[in-house]
């Protein structure tokens, strides 16, 4: 089983197996991999030592357009004719002793740690995958918990059900984004579990938010009804309507008042930018687009981009930067775009 990629098949200068090794990882960071699908990936790699050569190889690639979300590629930088370059390396052969002993025992546990820890959260993790709840990229979805507690996960959201705790309901956050709403005469307590805190909420209506890249993206929680508590190690704190707090491993941060008409845009299909910087407003498109926005230009990463987009539509946001800022948009295999 090899995925489909109508984006390498007209490119003579890729060998069939990097065409696959390119499609598996388009499909790895479309986040709508299921778990048969990493068994069948599994399988691939460990079918020839070319083929977990390709796939190694386009892995970096794909790692250094991952990078650059947060460190941005240097201006001389040529990145298309890297990826052109994959078509034309030159294997070096490999010890047939090796790879008929200790060799494959590596490859398999590489790919082990792969599916366990996907560097730089390129495609979604085991405990992703297994989750009770989840959402591929660009999808949202409505879900009913514990029998009366709706809960709308946004794009790359996964979610698990864990036992109760005497009256109370839990379920964690494992990454992403999620609204809460729970009934004004709710029979259990909720508790919702992300990385070291935990919210807790007996009627009203939450966001939280945890993206899961670690010091950079703290878990933010934001009430919108009713009163909310943070607990995060011997930290606690209570939210009213209109409130927001951050934490993280080192605890909770300070309340800040937010409007809650933007803070729940994302659950209207909208995206709004207001003041915020171009670095900034691409790692967020990318979590609602498949591929990856590579921004390239140092000067342009702190302008500040304004203006509301669909988040089905978020190549009008790139276009936007275009004659906004005089920025170049250059399409690439695999939905990689660099913007410079």
């Amino acid at each position: 089983m090899t995925p489909a990629n109508e984006t390498t098949k007209g490119r003579p200068d890729l060998a069939q197996i990097d065409r696959e090794a390119i499609g598996w990882l388009q499909k790895l960071t479309s986040g709508e991999m299921t778990p048969e699908d990493v068994a069948a990936l599994q399988r691939w790699r460990m079918g020839s030592p070319q083929h977990e050569a390709a796939f190694v190889e386009a892995k970096r690639l794909w790692q250094d357009a991952g990078e650059a979300g947060y460190v941005l590629f240097d201006r001389g930088e040529n990145f298309a004719a890297r990826l052109d370059a994959l078509g034309r390396r030159h294997r070096k052969t490999m010890n047939r002793r090796a790879v008929l002993g200790g060799g494959i025992a590596a490859i398999s546990a590489a790919s082990v740690y792969g599916v366990l820890n996907p560097p730089l959260g390129l495609w979604p993790s085991l405990s992703e995958l297994t989750a009770d709840y989840r959402t591929a990229t660009g999808e949202q979805r409505n879900v009913t918990f514990a029998g009366d507690v709706a809960i709308n996960l946004n794009t790359q959201t996964s979610l698990a059900v864990r036992a109760a705790e005497g009256a109370e309901d839990r379920i964690e956050l494992i990454a992403g984004e999620a609204s809460f709403a729970t009934p004004a005469r709710a029979k259990r307590p909720l508790i919702v579990l992300a990385a070291d805190g935990k919210t807790i909420a007996e009627s009203g209506r939450f966001d939280i938010r945890y993206t899961a890249s670690g010091a950079r993206s703290p878990i933010s929680v934001t009430c919108f009804e009713g009163t909310v508590r943070i607990e995060c190690g011997a930290d606690l704190t209570d939210l009213l309507p209109g409130q927001r707090v951050h934490y993280d491993h080192a605890g909770l941060g300070q309340i800040a008042a937010v409007d809650p008409q933007v803070a729940s845009e994302w659950q209207r299909g909208i995206i709004e930018f207001r003041g915020t910087p171009v670095v900034e407003a691409v790692e967020e498109i990318n979590r609602y687009r498949p591929g990856r926005v590579i921004l390239m230009n140092t000067a342009l990463a702190q302008k500040q981009l304004n203006g509301r987009f669909r988040i089905d539509q978020l190549n009008d946001a790139l276009l936007g930067l275009e004659r906004a800022f005089g920025a170049k948009l250059k399409q690439l295999p695999g939905g990689i775009v660099l913007l410079s």
